[in-house]
């Protein structure tokens, strides 16, 4: 494994892991060589870096390593630098150490003390935000935050589940407060690297340090604050620093997968705090807001595919049967178009298939029809039999036509196979059904209430 190797390897790593854990994580490994039994050494800032790589990113980085260096049979992680002078980023500090500062903006090198905080995404701002009703209320409350000013809502409490556009949010409001005021103190960091840095300072005997850098900041970003759960002197740690923060004033957002008091093993004065502000949840996307994303992302690719042809219908099909996780819908279309980009072909349902296999695959809808009529009959109170019965009440009416359009949305089943699982009944009255809700969920709050919390429930 030459050191030439490692460093064209990191690019595959990147790739693999994400952008904000290979900066925090793996950038700052440095290339240490190879023995003769085949133990590839890397160079860590400190015991613990190297620890906890190895404990994260061991297994992973072996692999990646395996393959392009067969002699390479385990690894090793040292504290030191490289005895090289040539070997690159040899004399630059640990991400973990660098300022937050937006892509586009040029300053000094940091100090070795400087904020902790994680690089921000150029990408991710508010005008490449798509907005739809999921996510409208979040989007709105970030703008206002955005904004500066008077601090409204503290804490600024995101959550939701993965790819919903939590951290999307996140580094748009860093970059906009950055541009507003380039003087305020803005800090961005994972609660995995507030964790890290805590633990360095007990470990340096730098904990005043520690306090006095974090409690200066003027907006305390922290994502994924539900991995400090369980870890009793990094939740005390924090509880202390979000306390003195709010006392000078100052603003502080949060982003987590669940709500505060759905987080396992919080402090309970810890989740009290987070729900002191304004919490907001960032909803499973519809069918319209992927689409939108989609149409947006297809804008942007065809400035440097000019001469790729998209067929009607593609972006519709993806955005029907991708529904759970934004990322993998973006990741699908950006398959899509580097293959056709290489193959030399149109963007069309033959290429979706032949690209897309093992997305698709995993993307099939496995909930039942049986499932979604017990759900509905549960929520209505209904007996099941009633709700496939032939009763045409009310009480039996809706009920039912909220089961076939949930049916029609969340399983791959025709109308016909639908109707005859609901007593023998014709396509056209599941039509009819699903049309019905489509038209109520636009003027009764309730039954789109109603919808959504099935749907959120079916596809947990």
């Amino acid at each position: 494994m030459t050191r030439d190797k490692w460093i064209a390897l990191q690019e595959q790593i990147r790739a693999t892991i994400g952008q904000n854990n290979y900066k925090t994580w793996i950038e700052p490994l440095l290339y240490g060589g190879v023995d003769s039994e085949g133990e590839f050494t890397l160079l860590a800032p400190t015991n613990f870096f190297g620890s906890y790589v190895e404990s994260n990113y061991g297994d992973m980085l072996l692999a990646q390593i395996s393959l392009v260096s067969a002699e390479v049979r385990r690894l090793a992680f040292t504290v030191g630098r490289a005895e090289h002078p040539e070997a690159p980023r040899a004399e630059t500090a640990p991400v973990a150490e660098q300022a937050v500062v937006a892509d586009t903006v040029v300053k000094e090198a940091p100090a070795k003390d400087a904020l902790p905080g994680a690089p921000l995404d150029a990408r991710f701002s508010f005008d490449t935000f798509v907005v739809g009703k999921p996510n409208e209320l979040a989007h709105a409350a970030a703008k206002r935050v955005a904004e500066g000013g008077p601090v409204t809502f503290n804490p600024l409490f995101l959550y939701g589940g993965v790819g919903l556009g939590k951290t999307h949010l996140m580094h748009a409001i860093a970059h906009e407060l950055k541009t507003r005021n380039p003087h305020l103190t803005v800090l961005y960091l994972s609660a995995e690297q507030f964790m890290y840095r805590f633990v360095q300072a007990l470990r340096e005997r730098k904990m005043m340090d520690f306090k006095e850098l974090f409690r200066s900041v003027d907006v305390l970003m922290v994502d994924d604050v539900q991995f400090i759960a369980g870890k009793d002197s990094t939740q005390e740690e924090f509880f202390h620093t979000f306390n003195a923060l709010v006392d000078q004033n100052k603003q502080i957002i949060i982003s987590a997968d669940r709500a505060p008091d759905e987080i396992k093993d919080l402090e309970t004065r810890i989740r009290s705090r987070l729900q002191s502000g304004l919490v907001v949840d960032l909803h499973p996307t519809d069918y319209e807001l992927r689409l939108g994303i989609l149409q947006s992302k297809v804008e942007v690719y065809k400035g440097m595919h000019a001469n790729l042809t998209i067929q009607d219908g593609v972006l519709e099909f993806l955005a029907h049967r991708i529904s759970t996780n934004v990322r993998v819908l973006e990741g699908a279309l950006t398959r899509l178009f580097a293959f056709a980009s290489l193959v030399g072909k149109p963007i069309d349902m033959d290429l979706v298939q032949d690209s897309l296999a093992d997305v698709l695959r995993a993307s099939e809808r496995k909930i039942s029809i049986e499932e979604i009529q017990r759900r509905v009959a549960e929520h209505y109170h209904i007996r099941l039999s009633d709700m496939i019965g032939p009763k045409r009440v009310r009480n039996f009416a809706r009920p039912r036509q909220v089961a076939m359009y949930l049916c029609k949305q969340l399983t791959s089943r025709s109308l016909p196979e639908i109707g005859r699982r609901f007593g023998g009944r014709d396509h056209t009255t599941v039509m009819h059904g699903v049309k019905r809700i489509e038209e109520l969920r636009m003027k009764d709050g309730q039954i789109d209430e109603d919808v959504e919390m099935l749907r959120r429930a079916l596809e947990a």
